[in-house]
């Protein structure tokens, strides 16, 4: 029997530059989860008056937004909170890509927002940055 092969998710990253911007992605420290990458087209209802059973045909992918959760750290201006605030507040679109270990590639562009999350006794401080897409996910795979 062949052995199983797999990804472990350590080692994916999440960088962003300038829209259009060529050369390297800058990363994002202290990722700690990434949302589900793809989306499900919606379903365009069909049916006609004349037809006993609903019927359909594949719509336009709905990506949603993506939510990323990091764990916080605010203790510089180059922290990744401040880092990602300072995204979202000057309201621009960046290019960013989601990089797997084994050289999978997710490039898409888009809009940041941040939230910290609620915390209990003895949790980390957390905080997620969503990602409002604005242009269709790319996979590349690795070479």
């Amino acid at each position: 029997m062949a052995a199983h092969s797999g990804l472990l998710s350590k080692g994916i990253t999440l960088g962003y530059k300038a829209s259009g911007a060529t050369g390297a992605y800058t990363i994002i420290p202290d990722l700690q989860e990434i949302p589900d990458l793809g989306g499900e087209p919606e379903q365009v209802d069909v049916t006609t008056l004349a037809d006993s059973n609903y019927h359909y045909i594949a719509g336009i992918k709905d990506f949603d937004s993506l939510t990323f959760v990091f764990l916080y750290d605010n203790d510089e201006a180059s922290s990744n909170y401040r880092v990602v605030r300072g995204l979202e507040e000057s309201g621009d679109e960046y290019d960013w890509e989601i990089a797997f270990p084994d050289g999978t590639k997710f490039d898409f562009s888009g809009t940041v927002s941040t939230a910290i999350v609620g915390a209990g006794v003895n949790a980390a401080l957390q905080f997620n940055a969503t990602i409002t897409m604005n242009s269709d996910m790319s996979v590349v795979d690795p070479a």
